[in-house]
């Protein structure tokens, strides 16, 4: 854009190109906010704030003054990572100002929603699966016999069976979501109905039941309940409890969308990723980093992994919630026209 254009502030406010610089930045802040609590608690990096305390910027005070050479150039990576991102989506959209910008950008807001959504659902059964047949074969003490005494007890630790059962199948998993666009979560329903069907009938029928069956159910429940809220938003299925809202015109929605947003939406997703990770002992942070279990005998190890449904819950909704807002920008500025849309739809992968 033009010097002239950019001058005034209330060309900005008219401007597509301002939203989506605000969006990208919100997005790409949200996704670097989850890089670096991974960095700052999982390889010891000392995280921006501590980095600037430790030479002494803004007054802050830092958590460990004798970080290591390699720890203050992996906080200086920190840093640089969100100048860099602000500059990269400034460019990204300066270079790109198309006519149907904001619904491009939301068209790829809406579809890495949907892929975090899908790598999630696929998440949570690969786990769910793996999880509750490791928990039978040690409940049922049939372990040992196939994969040795060994593995058998490194498996009863909570963290060998997260570093080296879970996570490598949530990689699986977000692969998988990459090539699979169907509306996977839906199917969360019916495993929830099968997990709590096999119940029923072994307690009944067969006289049995343990620990790890009921955990399964509400593993798989807690993922359905927070990973559809994604969807729901963009398909307009969240339950609307008003007496206003559905008498507006399309411009008056589109207000009432677009300050919802920035005022009530972002800023819930966003107090749920701050308070829940901003400490090491913050209470999504504390058991992800614990690998904390429940206490029922032998049951399933993923008490942990449902602290982090939270987590894809706000990143999903905040990222979606962008998708959201330019959409409804769109129809203020009156960039609304249904075929442009449809192109720029087009163009994305399919979302689900």
């Amino acid at each position: 854009m033009s010097t002239a254009q950019t001058s005034s502030p209330s060309v900005w406010f008219q401007s597509s190109f301002f939203y989506r610089v605000l969006t990208g930045w919100i997005v790409a802040g949200a996704l670097l906010y989850l890089a670096n609590n991974v960095a700052t608690f999982w390889f010891d990096c000392p995280g921006v704030l501590n980095l600037f305390g430790h030479y002494g910027v803004l007054g802050l005070e830092s958590d460990n003054s004798d970080y290591s050479g390699a720890q203050l150039a992996c906080g200086w990576l920190q840093l640089l990572s969100y100048i860099a991102s602000a500059v990269w989506v400034y460019r990204y959209v300066s270079r790109r100002n198309h006519p149907a910008g904001l619904h491009r950008d939301a068209a790829r807001y809406a579809w890495l929603a949907a892929y975090i959504v899908r790598a999630a659902f696929w998440a949570v059964v690969l786990v769910g699966l793996a999880d509750v047949v490791v928990s039978f074969l040690r409940v049922e003490e049939l372990l040992a016999g196939i994969v040795g005494d060994k593995l058998t007890s490194d498996l009863g630790r909570p963290s060998f069976r997260g570093l080296y059962v879970h996570y490598p199948l949530i990689v699986v998993a977000g692969i998988i979501a990459f090539f699979t666009r169907g509306l996977s979560v839906v199917w969360l329903a019916v495993l929830v109905v099968f997990a709590e069907f096999q119940i029923v009938i072994s307690r009944f029928v067969f006289s049995y039941e343990q620990a790890f069956m009921g955990d399964l159910v509400r593993f798989w429940y807690a993922a359905l309940f927070l990973f559809a809220s994604a969807y729901a938003l963009v398909d307009e299925g969240h339950v609307r409890v008003d007496v206003l809202y559905a008498h507006f015109g399309r411009r008056a929605k589109a207000w009432t969308n677009a300050v919802g947003t920035l005022l009530l939406g972002l800023p819930i997703c966003f107090t749920i990723l701050l308070l829940g990770l901003w400490g090491r002992g913050s209470s999504l942070n504390s058991p992800l980093l614990s690998y904390e279990i429940s206490q029922s005998g032998f049951g399933m190890y993923v008490k942990y992994l449902m602290a982090g449904f939270l987590v894809v819950f706000a990143l999903s909704m905040i990222v979606q919630f962008a998708a959201y807002f330019l959409e409804s920008v769109a129809v203020l500025l009156g960039d609304d026209d249904d075929d442009v849309n449809d192109a720029a739809a087009e163009q994305m992968p399919h979302s689900g």
